[in-house]
């Protein structure tokens, strides 16, 4: 089977998987349902980083997103324990207004993206993605992009500690 072929089926079939998860995330009424659409809209982000030979990616998408972030998500709606919404007749100016803006900005992508329909020879991959391995990542990281890598450390603990102090219990006299 021709690679091109293989790597053109994969990215549609993730693209679609993908598409269908977000779709569905919108259009759910159940915070649970839309929870397990999102893991699977995360899951296909995983398998377009496999089909880009990115392995490292596709696994911490799995591990932090799929994993961590969605069991943080679950937990929170569980313990909030959302019930459905009630159903309001009538119409909602605020869900016309979100129609009308959301189907302007499917038609300025539509036009933004219409000479990327057809591709290219010239832009297919041809190479190996050398920038998914776990060596380039940690080489870049550690050489050429150690100060940002140590102000993004910086900024996330500082966020820790500001959650530490907001979660603090206060003792009232």
């Amino acid at each position: 089977m021709d690679p091109h072929l293989l790597q053109t089926i994969l990215f549609w079939f993730f693209a679609i998987l993908g598409l269908g998860g977000g779709v569905g995330l919108l259009f759910n009424r159940n915070p649970i349902y839309a929870a397990l659409c999102l893991v699977i809209n995360f899951f296909s982000i995983a398998g377009l980083y496999l089909s880009l030979s990115a392995e490292f990616l596709a696994v911490i998408q799995v591990l932090v997103y799929a994993g961590a972030i969605m069991v943080l998500f679950i937990f929170v709606i569980m313990l909030l324990n959302l019930n459905e919404e009630q159903e309001v007749g009538g119409f909602d100016m605020r869900k016309g207004i979100a129609f009308i803006l959301g189907l302007g900005f499917v038609a300025e992508m539509f036009f933004a993206l219409r000479g990327f329909v057809e591709p290219k020879e010239s832009n297919r991959v041809t190479d190996v993605f050398e920038g998914g391995a776990v060596e380039s990542i940690g080489q870049a990281l550690m050489t050429e992009y150690i100060f940002p890598f140590e102000i993004i450390s910086v900024i996330l603990l500082s966020a820790l500690i500001g959650a530490i102090v907001v979660a603090r219990k206060y003792k009232y006299e």
